[in-house]
């Protein structure tokens, strides 16, 4: 099959179900990441047997419903590819945004091969991310999951190279835990935080693939996560030192009102690109 029918073939059944412009979109992220064809090269080249077959199989979980990052075990985050699978949240761009102020925060404070903790490390984006921008950080993570650990793992080897990072198997709201870690510079965390009745506010899509425990808090303790990790900055953070949060907009001033009550000072709330309160930064005295 030529590739440009497999394109207009990947389209065509997706359509209905997402819409031209976005089926579109799949298209070109399919071909490239499952068959490494990018626009100019689809006129000229062919799919063997053996690549439709895989071709029908991908179209068949999509169709499903199944998010393209995970049927291509693959997403882009902040230029950089990482692999994914439903043990991991998709990388999103809010979170590139954290991402971005964290590093102009180092720039700013002039910082020197900081050490930097990066709590609930999923797929590693943001860590790794970090790291790969400022070779000089010291990079520690954790991470509950073992499932997804192996991933942050593999992202991390990839991408930055044996012993560049330290990742540990590890609850942080086991605070027992909490001696075997560094004194930072930084601790940065996208941690769950979407109350279970909040639920009508995700898409199908997300609830129906990510993984729950990334997602969601009970509904009396939202906050949970929020509390014990501002614990854990207060307690391994250097004077000066940041805690970096995402946090839910409809959660955020409280998250906010929080980290200053722990003592934290120079907080600040920040909107993403869509205009939501969704970053908060606090400085340790």
């Amino acid at each position: 099959m030529q590739a440009i029918y497999a394109r207009q073939q990947i389209i065509d059944q997706l359509t209905p179900v997402y819409g031209a412009g976005e089926a579109a979109s799949i298209a070109r992220i399919v071909l490239e990441d499952a068959f490494q064809l990018r626009p100019g090269q689809l006129a000229s080249s062919l799919l063997n047997d053996s690549q439709v077959i895989h071709l029908q199989e991908i179209i068949h979980r999509l169709l499903a419903g199944e998010p393209v990052q995970y049927v291509l075990r693959v997403a882009q985050f902040y230029g950089l590819n990482f692999e994914v699978s439903p043990a991991v949240l998709i990388p999103r761009q809010e979170t590139e945004e954290l991402v971005a102020w964290v590093l102009e925060f180092i720039k700013l404070k002039k910082m020197v091969a900081p050490t930097i903790l990066d709590i609930g490390l999923g797929s590693g984006c943001i860590g790794i991310t970090l790291k790969s921008k400022r070779r000089d950080i010291q990079l520690w993570g954790l991470e509950k999951s073992p499932e997804a650990l192996i991933i942050a793992q593999r992202n991390a080897e990839r991408l930055l190279g044996k012993d560049q990072y330290q990742f540990l198997e590890q609850d942080v709201l086991d605070s027992t835990k909490w001696a075997q870690l560094p004194d930072c510079e930084i601790i940065v965390s996208n941690p769950p935080y979407i109350p279970h009745q909040e639920i009508n506010h995700v898409s199908e899509e997300v609830y129906r693939f990510e993984p729950a425990m990334a997602l969601f808090v009970e509904n009396e303790d939202p906050l949970i996560f929020y509390r014990e990790i501002s614990a854990l900055a207060w307690e391994k953070l250097k004077s000066g030192g940041a805690l970096f949060f995402e946090c839910n907009t409809f959660s955020a001033n409280a998250v906010l009102d929080l980290v200053a009550k722990t003592g934290f000072q120079q907080t600040e709330l920040r909107k993403d690109i869509a205009g939501a309160d969704r970053m908060v930064v606090a400085i340790k005295p």
